[in-house]
């Protein structure tokens, strides 16, 4: 692709009027059905995935199908639609499957071929289920998946630290004999809950003792490099709308809350910091939208992109929620405020698919400048 299409197809960044309206409706939605509260009562609970959330998300709404194709029963959109709703869904810290089923499991399988793949997307796209890559959720795209012995048509093995595998109904499993689906509530299979420090999207170690398998797709490398990709390129919005929270409360608190009888962000030490913080948003919503634009023009720069939105978005995040934490004062400090929630979030989100290290190295093969 010539530099000039490379630019023509990324030149509007800016969200469609569709896009807002869409953006309006989910955030209206979470408003209603995923408070603050509700979202911390759930993560001391035994059930931490809101599942009536998920029912209004998907029957309600559609949104688990936007990136399946309306011949196999999804709504046919793209990844900014996709991206939209992750941030909406960050900006809540939503206890929901949506990145793992809807986005990665989802990419997984438009990678495959088959009456198998095709039948599982539809179901996807209805969200009446739920499935998962049963992969750590640590693994960067084009890194080393865990090792799942077939036997026929019988798995023998465990891969620790899936994201979400407590709500799948269905497990998508690497082999070197290709992709297969388990289903979760089989005998054969056990999903071990661990304890994880974001306790709104949960780990669990999953462990197949002769469980039954199909298969859904005959390579299962170039399948789960997309399902990674696209997730993580599309996670860069989930962080965007979570460092936007953080921004937006730590503003509205810092004119609330007053000290001398003035409010504290009438301070020029903290309207610095705060300047700097909405620099970095500004800078993580740009690189977010490029990625998810190029997945959505199908650009062969859409690694590329997806790398750097990672490589800025993860510490970005990480910092915008630790000195969100730091600036509402002593009441950030607490478990009652959400805060903790969105710096938990920010914290696992930096090393999903892959560390801030491993998407630099990957920038810096691409230009052939391989780190010192």
């Amino acid at each position: 692709m010539s530099t000039q299409s490379s630019l023509s197809s990324q030149r509007d960044l800016l969200y469609s009027e569709e896009e807002e309206a869409l953006r309006s409706v989910v955030r209206g939605l979470l408003a209603d059905h995923c408070d603050a509260a509700a979202v911390l009562a759930r993560t001391e609970s035994a059930e931490p995935h809101d599942r009536e959330l998920w029912k209004a998300l998907t029957d309600g709404m559609g949104l688990a199908g936007l990136l399946v194709p309306e011949a196999l029963g999804g709504q046919g959109a793209t990844h900014r639609e996709a991206a939209v709703v992750l941030e909406e869904l960050g900006r809540a810290v939503a206890p929901v499957p949506y990145l793992t089923s809807a986005v990665i499991a989802t990419e997984t399988l438009l990678a495959c071929e088959g009456d198998a793949a095709s039948e599982l997307l539809g179901a996807l796209a209805s969200g009446r289920t739920v499935a998962v890559l049963a992969v750590p959720l640590a693994t960067a795209p084009g890194g080393v998946l865990p090792e799942v012995r077939v036997d026929g048509e019988a798995l023998h093995g465990s891969v620790s630290g899936v994201a979400d595998a407590v709500a799948a109904d269905v497990l998508l499993v690497p082999t070197r004999a290709g992709l297969f689906a388990v289903d979760a509530a089989q005998d054969g299979v056990t999903v071990e809950a661990r304890t994880a420090l974001d306790l709104t999207r949960p780990l669990a170690t999953v462990v197949f003792e002769g469980a039954h398998a199909r298969v859904v797709g005959p390579e299962a490398g170039p399948a789960v490099r997309r399902g990674l990709w696209a997730g993580a390129g599309l996670l860069a919005s989930e962080q965007l709308g979570l460092a936007d929270w953080c921004l937006t409360e730590t503003v509205r608190h810092t004119k609330e809350r007053h000290q001398f009888n003035r409010p504290v962000g009438s301070f020029q030490a903290l309207k610095h910091r705060l300047a700097q913080l909405w620099l970095e948003v500004v800078n993580m919503r740009a690189a977010a939208r490029n990625a998810a634009d190029t997945f959505a023009t199908g650009s062969e720069d859409a690694h590329v992109a997806a790398a750097l939105a990672q490589a800025y978005a993860s510490p970005a995040t990480v910092h915008v929620a630790e000195e969100a934490l730091q600036l509402h004062g002593g009441i950030g400090m607490t478990w009652e405020h959400p805060v903790h929630l969105y710096l938990k979030r920010a914290k696992s989100d930096s090393i999903a698919l892959g560390t801030v290290g491993r998407h630099r190295e990957e920038l810096a093969a691409r230009v052939n400048l391989p780190a010192p």
